[in-house]
């Protein structure tokens, strides 16, 4: 059966009550009919919100910290435990039962990424000046000032090289598993000169992670959930329209462009571009609710070699 990774981001499973109430009602629905179609499945996931919450919930606590790498990893078995259920039971009701397992995923990056000696990704909680130059002497923490709220930590964001668990992924695909893995980009470690992995602080893409394992699995598509229909080009300026072809060479002509803020589309289509050029395969990009409409060409972005 042909292999379909879907990527869902965090904020696609977070309710109007905040980062720690999830909900999970129209993403499972649209996973099960990817099943439905025929694919094997492979479902990745984002928890920025939930990872934000816990760094919250860790600076209010007696202790004051934890290692980013553990929550990282607690909020994505908590994340992946819900999703588990919910697909589970999507798929049941569509008439598709099939196994769901949830793997805690570790990504290996490089200590040498540059990424580390340029911390960019804000994490947690915001603070006033004085708690954040208290935090960079305690902790040793790099903090930045954000967008006129206050001071938060930021922390690297390197490029995912190897997906520990890939062949572990693949075995439960080939006995007719629906797995989620990868969730957050993946626990970010290192190896060391003896092969041993550790965990570092930092946050992998998941966009970035999701390519990477799409890739090692030899998957067929690879589907990228957002919470628009499909990517636009000018957004928001009087010249504004959809993008539903895009070649591997122009999705990178509108990253230079800046067309793809990195905030927001730019790793999404970064991905999407990394993943056709590398298999000749398809990336789309879509909302959960045209997802069908989008494999058939009909809605969505497309991102072909």
């Amino acid at each position: 059966m042909p292999i379909a990774v879907a990527a869902l981001g965090g904020n696609a499973i977070v309710s109007d009550k905040g980062a720690e109430s999830v909900d999970l009602r129209r993403a499972p629905i649209a996973l099960a009919r990817l099943v439905g179609l025929g694919y094997d499945l492979v479902v990745t996931h984002g928890n920025g919100p939930q990872v934000g919450q816990r760094l919250i919930e860790a600076q209010a606590s007696r202790n004051g910290h934890a290692p980013l790498d553990v929550l990282d990893a607690e909020t994505v078995g908590g994340l992946g435990y819900r999703l588990q259920q919910s697909v589970g039971n999507a798929l049941r009701d569509a008439g598709s039962p099939r196994a769901v397992a949830t793997l805690v995923t570790q990504v290996v990056v490089d200590v040498a990424d540059p990424a580390f000696l340029a911390p960019s990704k804000p994490v947690g909680p915001f603070y006033d000046r004085a708690r954040a130059d208290a935090l960079v002497a305690e902790r040793g923490f790099v903090m930045a000032e954000d967008a006129g709220r206050g001071f938060r930590r930021v922390v690297a964001s390197p490029s995912p090289i190897e997906v520990v668990e890939s062949d572990a992924i693949m075995a439960l695909v080939l006995a007719g598993v629906v797995v989620i893995a990868a969730g957050g980009g993946g626990i970010p470690v290192v190896r060391d000169a003896a092969g041993r992995l550790h965990g570092v602080e930092a946050i992998v893409d998941k966009d970035r992670a999701s390519s990477l394992l799409a890739r090692r699995l030899g998957a067929d598509v690879l589907v990228i959930f957002t919470d628009v229909a499909e990517v636009r080009l000018d957004f928001r300026g009087p010249r504004e329209r959809p993008a539903r072809r895009l070649s591997v060479a122009e999705a990178r002509s509108h990253l230079r462009a800046g067309q793809f803020p990195a905030g927001s589309m730019g790793p999404k289509v970064e991905a999407a571009a990394a993943f056709a050029e590398a298999t000749g395969r398809p990336a789309v990009i879509t909302s959960a609710a045209r997802v069908l409409d989008a494999l058939a060409g009909t809605a969505g972005t497309t991102v072909h070699a």
